[in-house]
C-alpha cells in the first residue's frame, strides 16, 4: 500500500510540474510575442530623440537626483554590511554582488515610494501624456485632460480632469517586504525577487492607460491576467533599468515613455497583444490553472 500511495504522490507531483511547465511556456511565449520586453529599451530611444519629453524630467532634475545620492548612499553606508553578514552563510563568496543587488533593489523601492509620491507624481503623469500625444493618441488623452491646440506635445497638455496614477499601494510595500527571504537563495532566489518584483511593476505600467480606457477593476484585472507574461517581461526590465544607482530616476521617466510608446501601439491595433494568442496556447494555459 505504501508502495502505491508514493506512486500516487509522484504521478501527482509530475502532473503538477508538468502544468506549470506548460503554463509557463505559454507564459514566455506570450511575452516574446508581444516584444514587451523591448518598450523599456524603446522608451530610452524615444525619450531621447524627443527633447519636448525632457521638460517634466529636467523641471525635477535637481531635488530627484540628490533624494537618490542621498537614498543610495544612506543604504550602503548603513544596511550593506549588516545584510552581508547574514547572506554570506547563504551565498558565500557570491553574498558581495546579491547583498550589492538586494540593497539597489531596496534603494530602488525607497527612492521610487518618496519620489514618484511626493516630487515626481505630476512630472511622470505628463510625460505619460505627453508621449501620448506625441505619438498622435489624442482622442484617448482628451477623456482624462485638456489639450491645448498649439505647441509640443508636452506644452499641449492642459488641466487635468481624471486624477492621476494612484499613490504607493500599501500592500505593494508588504509584498515587497513578504520577497525579500528569496534573497537568501544564492543567484536564483536573487533572481526570482526581481522576476517578481517585475510583475508587480510590470502590472502597474498602464494604470494610467486603463484609467483614460475607462476600464472597470474587473476588466483590467482580467486583461492584466491575460496578459501576464508580456507585462512581467516588461516589468523585469524596467526594474532591473531603474535599480541603477542615481540613473533610476531617469530610467523611471524613460520606462513611463516605454510604456506610453506600448499603449499606443495597442490602441492603435499594432501590438501583437491585440492579435491574441494562439488558441491552443491559451487552452493550455487554461488548463494548467
Amino acid at each position: 500500500m505504501s508502495g502505491g500511495f508514493v506512486d500516487s504522490v509522484q504521478a501527482k507531483a509530475q502532473e503538477v510540474a508538468k502544468e506549470d511547465f506548460d503554463r509557463a511556456k505559454v507564459l514566455v511565449n506570450d511575452a516574446a510575442r508581444s516584444g514587451s520586453y523591448l518598450y523599456p529599451i524603446k522608451g530610452i530611444i524615444y525619450f531621447l530623440t524627443h527633447k519636448a519629453l525632457w521638460k517634466p524630467l529636467l523641471s525635477k532634475l535637481v531635488p530627484t537626483v540628490g533624494l537618490s545620492i542621498g537614498v543610495v548612499g544612506f543604504m550602503f553606508a548603513f544596511t550593506y554590511l549588516p545584510q552581508l553578514a547574514i547572506l554570506v552563510f547563504v551565498n558565500g563568496p557570491l553574498a558581495a554582488f546579491t547583498t550589492a543587488l538586494l540593497v539597489l533593489n531596496e534603494s530602488s523601492t525607497l527612492i521610487s515610494v518618496i519620489s514618484k509620491n511626493f516630487l515626481l507624481q505630476e512630472a511622470i503623469l505628463d510625460t505619460f501624456d505627453g508621449t501620448l500625444v506625441s505619438r498622435g493618441s489624442t482622442d484617448i488623452v482628451s477623456q482624462g485632460r485638456e489639450l491645448k491646440s498649439g505647441g509640443d506635445s508636452i506644452q499641449r497638455l492642459g488641466k487635468v480632469l481624471k486624477s492621476p496614477f494612484d499613490r504607493f499601494s500599501p500592500k505593494a510595500l508588504v509584498r515587497y517586504v513578504m520577497y525579500l527571504p528569496l534573497n537568501f537563495i544564492p543567484v536564483v532566489g536573487t533572481i526570482a525577487f526581481i522576476l517578481l518584483n517585475g510583475r508587480s511593476r510590470g502590472q502597474a505600467a498602464h494604470d494610467r492607460y486603463f484609467q483614460l480606457k475607462k476600464w472597470s477593476a474587473s476588466k483590467k484585472s482580467s486583461w492584466l491576467a491575460e496578459h501576464a507574461g508580456p507585462y512581467t517581461a516588461y516589468g523585469t526590465v524596467a526594474t532591473v533599468l531603474e535599480m541603477i544607482p542615481v540613473a533610476s530616476i531617469l530610467f523611471s521617466f524613460t520606462n513611463t515613455v516605454g510604456a506610453a510608446l506600448w499603449a499606443a501601439d495597442i490602441e492603435a491595433k499594432e501590438s501583437r497583444m491585440t492579435d491574441g494568442t494562439a488558441p491552443g496556447l491559451r487552452e493550455t494555459a487554461s488548463k494548467a490553472e
